[in-house]
């Protein structure tokens, strides 16, 4: 593979992984994201229209401002009216929301909520060969359209396939070689130390679990990765009483042979990273 390849950048490029040492503390650190800079305190308001947010700012007069809520879900178990927030500033003229709401904290958690944070934190992962499950995959690629109606968070394959990163992969190259397809998810709702996904009724995530399903019948592989963006879960199961056919299909999915893998997440007031050390139980 050429340099072009090695040093592409992560954010939606292809890139095989680099052997690297096995210890523990290379992989953890290599695995801390920090959250968007500048941070501000404050307090949660309100939400509304899914995208905004009042959040009075902890400063000398006690500001209100409206932040952008980087999430579609419906934010269940996390919107608190006064609970301590983190959010990001960003003085860019374009922008119409100066600020954006990061994580808020819950009695017993901060929580992240900004979801386009979810695929960098799974992508680093595989890049730095935490994921044993991935090992076996040197090459990779994001948000790869495998057919003319899906497209998969991550693609993963064994054999440098000479596949050119600055043109879309060939569609035909899906039928002739093994690969392994990725979805992940966010998650950010829990109730008693299971998380919960969905947290509101979601059509995509099952048209997602049916693609899934459909490329590990013509012999690929696939996974679903969820990343749990809080700390106090040990477990984590389909939200049956939101969504029934969701989680329906996710245990269809898993007895077609679907991988179903749950991740916590490590977050402070500045960062956050994913929890390798502790392990989730699946309740399907």
């Amino acid at each position: 593979m050429g340099n072009l390849e090695k040093s592409c950048a992560f954010d939606k490029g292809i890139r095989r992984f680099t052997p690297c040492q096995n210890g523990y503390s290379h992989l953890y650190n290599a695995l801390h994201m920090e959250l968007p800079k500048p941070l501000v305190e404050g307090r949660f308001i309100k939400r509304y229209k899914r995208f905004f947010a009042d959040i009075c700012l902890n400063s000398t007069n006690s500001e209100t401002v409206t932040a952008h809520v980087p999430n579609t879900g419906s934010l269940q178990t996390c919107l608190n009216d006064q609970a301590p927030c983190l959010c990001s500033f960003n003085d860019d003229p374009k922008r119409k929301l100066k600020y954006t709401l990061q994580a808020i904290k819950t009695p017993t958690s901060w929580v992240g909520v900004n979801t386009s944070l979810t695929n960098d934190l799974v992508w680093e992962a595989w890049n730095n060969q935490w994921f044993s499950q991935w090992q076996g995959f040197p090459y990779g690629k994001r948000e790869v359209k495998v057919s003319e109606g899906t497209r998969f968070d991550m693609v993963f394959w064994e054999k440098d396939l000479q596949i050119n990163i600055l043109k879309k992969i060939p569609l035909e190259i899906f039928d002739k070689h093994p690969f392994h397809f990725v979805e992940v998810k966010n998650v950010s709702m829990a109730k008693s130390g299971t998380a919960y996904f969905p947290d509101a009724v979601t059509t995509r995530g099952q048209k997602h679990l049916r693609e899934l399903m459909f490329w590990v019948k013509k012999g690929h592989t696939a996974e679903i990765v969820f990343v749990i963006q809080r700390t106090d879960c040990d477990q984590f199961a389909p939200a049956i009483d939101i969504d029934p056919e969701y989680a329906r299909l996710l245990k269809l999915a898993l007895n077609k042979g679907v991988r179903v893998s749950p991740y916590a997440c490590e977050i402070s007031e500045s960062n956050i990273q994913l929890d390798f050390k502790r392990k989730l139980r699946l309740l399907i």
